[in-house]
């Protein structure tokens, strides 16, 4: 994108014309141009989306890293009016002539543009502060996690971003007020999780703000700068944060309480206005199906039923069988030669354990599979101010640059109680390597198409991706041990679960004590876990779906092509065929999939 960049402006400066004029305000003449302008165009909104991406900052086009993203109500219609009019950019050219790629292109383009249009009329349903998401507690990690720091300017442009959370908290008080005054407001939990993080967040003394922190810390070893200068630089950072940072989360923390007397305890969207219609969207828009959240509960009781005798036999033969497999699980979870050890010594053991099963899957996965990615995966602790809310695991994708490896974030707020060692290993298989690690870096690689096709999110493939990465180490023989594999199984059936409770609460109107208890009795894990799992599901209505959902149409692409290719089927040239086409809707796949196993028949 840099490249493009730098292009538009030498094109402005010595063309001229018609020609630029098309390229950035009209219709380009070539279609591979206008995605990725338009791509472009999407990005320039979102500066903090660009420094995640890593790809523009501290060069000659870096306009944006002194920059928020604008979260204004205004800044979102501006930006469903761009998608608008991206769409009917691409509607007005002809497809038939175009090569398979450029087409391909266009029916993703198209799948993603018309899924936010469909969700337009919900564009201020949703919970922009929340306790695992929300901007907040979002960008004290940019600044310490992704914003890159080289020398004075990065450091100057750092500073000024600071500067400008003030103005990003009055957007975001104007967007809750927005969604308050439509009566979309969170349940109450909700609100005492945010404020709980948010005071932590301000409550540290202005020289221990993670704000300063890590510009102290991203200082430290750069010989570009000198004493004097840092000193300086470190001296009007706490300027910045004491009088303005500060005051500005204090401020949205007010606000926060105030807007606390207006929520209820009930739990489901369907409390809100057209509750029913926006969560059969969010269920479309994560799934990529067509599914009403009544099969997608009837399916996940259908795949409770099933890994549930699944596990019941391993039990049986561990001669652990007595009970449910809920009991089961549970009781084999409070074992202490399955537990971690508590505190420091605790969460170092994890993360050793987390490094090694990454290293036993790099050499294990290349058997499976024909391109490995360039960029590592490296294992990092959740910031401990995120602990109490954050979910157990996640990953974010390497810098497209290359200055950043993929993260694998672990929360060890209490390593005895939220992992055992027989559960750890999966979480890793399914969040590094073959999972998402393998998922996100190598769309990042993938040759001759636009730049959105390496970086759009459609969630039941990529989290799809992940749950089928978790079966597929057991088949390549990384889950060998009956209680790893137990583990597995286990990890599975939450995912099912999942289909089961997110409709329960969004749909059939469970409460969030109904869910935690359905929960603790099919999966057996703890109930702090769950308790996290379930919040999770009711501020992100639908996603929590996509996993099973997304698995399941892996399997079954990949059975049809095993019996359809016969002999000429190799495992690593179907998960060619599923990854190196970039993140797609399900249905985009599946076409996909067809299309290869035509190819392959036809080359044979």
């Amino acid at each position: 994108m840099k490249k493009l960049l730098v292009a538009l402006a030498l094109i402005g400066a010595m063309v001229g014309g018609s020609w630029t004029y098309q390229l950035w305000w009209g219709k380009p003449w070539n279609i591979d141009n206008f995605y990725e302008v338009g791509f472009v165009k999407l990005l320039l909104a979102d500066p903090e989306t660009l420094t995640m991406l890593g790809i523009v900052d501290n060069t000659p086009v870096d306009f944006h890293s002194d920059e928020l993203t604008d979260i204004s109500p205004a800044a979102e219609r501006a930006q469903l009016e761009l998608v608008q009019e991206q769409l009917t950019t691409l509607g007005r050219y002809k497809m038939g002539n175009k090569t398979s790629q450029q087409q391909l292109s266009g029916q993703i383009l198209r799948w993603f543009l018309q899924d936010i249009i469909a969700g337009s009329e919900f564009m201020f349903h949703d919970y922009p502060v929340e306790q695992l998401n929300g901007w907040p507690t979002a960008l004290p990690t940019l600044f310490s996690s992704f914003h890159q720091l080289i020398d004075r300017s990065s450091a100057e442009r750092y500073i000024a971003r600071l500067a400008a959370i003030g103005q990003k908290v009055d957007q975001g008080i104007e967007g809750l007020a927005l969604r308050a005054k439509k009566g979309v407001l969170p349940p109450r939990f909700v609100f005492d999780r945010v404020r709980n993080d948010l005071e932590k967040l301000v409550q540290a003394p202005v020289d221990e703000s993670v704000f300063y922190t890590s510009l102290v810390e991203g200082l430290a070893d750069l010989d570009t700068i000198n004493d004097d200068d840092r000193r300086e630089l470190e001296g009007n950072a706490l300027s910045v944060i004491e009088q303005s940072v500060y005051p500005a989360y204090r401020k949205l923390i007010d606000y926060w309480i105030e807007l606390r007397e207006q929520a209820t305890d009930d739990d489901g969207v369907w409390k809100l206005p057209d509750g029913d219609a926006y969560y059969a969207f969010l269920l479309r828009h994560h799934t990529s199906t067509q599914y009403s959240p009544e099969q997608i509960h009837q399916l996940g009781l259908s795949e409770v039923q099933r890994i549930s005798a699944e596990m019941d036999e391993i039990l049986r033969q561990l001669g652990q069988q007595n009970t449910s497999v809920g009991i089961a699980m549970s009781l084999i979870g409070e074992d202490p030669s399955f537990r971690y050890p508590t505190g420091d010594v605790g969460r170092e053991r994890a993360l050793a354990v987390a490094a090694s099963a990454i290293e036993e899957a790099e050499t294990v996965m290349p058997a499976a599979f024909s391109r490995l990615p360039n960029a590592k995966v490296e294992v990092r602790r959740v910031p401990k101010f995120q602990e109490q809310s954050r979910a157990g695991a996640s990953y974010f994708p390497p810098a497209l640059d290359g200055s950043r490896p993929g993260i694998f974030w672990l929360n060890l707020r209490a390593p005895d109680q939220d992992f055992t060692t027989f559960d750890l290993r999966t979480t890793v298989f399914h969040e590094a390597i073959p999972g998402h690690h393998f998922q996100l870096a190598l769309a990042q690689e993938i040759e001759n198409v636009p730049n959105f096709r390496r970086s759009l999110p459609f969630t039941a493939y990529a989290e799809g991706w992940g749950l089928y990465a978790e079966q597929l180490a057991w088949e390549y023989g990384l889950q060998n041990d009956p209680y790893d594999n137990l583990g597995r199984l286990q990890g599975e059936i939450w995912r099912a679960v999942r289909l089961v409770v997110d409709t329960g609460i969004h749909f059939k109107r469970w409460s969030r004590q109904q869910a935690i208890d359905y929960m603790v009795a099919q999966t057996g894990l703890p109930e702090s876990t769950v308790v996290t799992e379930v919040e999770r599901y009711i501020v992100m209505p639908g996603q929590a779906c996509a996993y099973k959902v997304g698995m399941l149409k892996i399997l079954e692409l990949r059975e049809r092509s095993r019996t359809a290719l016969g002999d000429l089927f190799d495992i690593r040239d179907f998960h060619d065929v599923v990854l190196m086409n970039g993140s797609v809707p399900l249905e985009i796949l599946e076409t996909i999939v067809d299309n290869y196993i035509d190819s392959t028949r036809e080359k044979s």
